[in-house]
């Protein structure tokens, strides 16, 4: 499944868009994803001009995004949300043991796996890996994800009251 079919479930877009295709689904159960990694991404752009295979490691805060917005896909699947204005917005609310085991470098190809632990209806336990040529290189414990109607946020922020301040509590 094609990168269209992914920007018509979720509503991520380059630059930030990390998920290239799917390429297996069980919708409500499991779904394994590609992102090729390339130095041409935002995240490289501050590279020296002779970078150190650390320096050229994938940001670990990039790779755990890939793999939750596989996570969000998967959630998704069957009602997508490709804008969150209309629809329901999905917030990752815990991330729990989660372990990076080794760099990924460009040029890689990541297969993130992500599985339903539990089904709560509008919030997921989702657990899952990442791969490199069949190398595990992230292991996520266990992630809550919570879909949520943006009417439902922008009521609950509009609706909260914000207390006066004396002039004593400013000072």
């Amino acid at each position: 499944m094609s990168t269209s079919r992914v920007m018509a479930v979720i509503p991520h877009r380059r630059p930030a868009l990390l998920v290239d295709r799917v390429v297996e689904v069980e919708p409500r159960r499991r779904l394994v994803a590609h992102k090729a990694v390339t130095v041409a991404e935002p995240g490289y752009g501050a590279l020296s001009r002779n970078p150190t295979d650390e320096d050229c490691a994938y940001p670990l805060g990039l790779l755990l995004e890939s793999w939750a917005q596989c996570a969000v896909a998967l959630a998704c699947w069957e009602e997508p949300n490709p804008d969150v204005r209309l629809g329901k917005v999905a917030l990752l609310t815990q991330v729990r043991d989660a372990r990076t085991l080794a760099p990924v470098h460009p040029g890689s190809v990541l297969a993130h796996e992500v599985t339903v632990v539990r089904d709560l209806g509008d919030t997921y336990l989702v657990t899952g890996r990442s791969t490199v040529d069949g190398t595990p290189v992230m292991e996520i414990g266990q992630v809550t994800l919570a879909l949520r109607d943006m009417e439902v946020l922008t009521g609950a922020v509009a609706e909260s009251p914000v207390p006066e301040t004396t002039t004593h509590e400013r000072a």
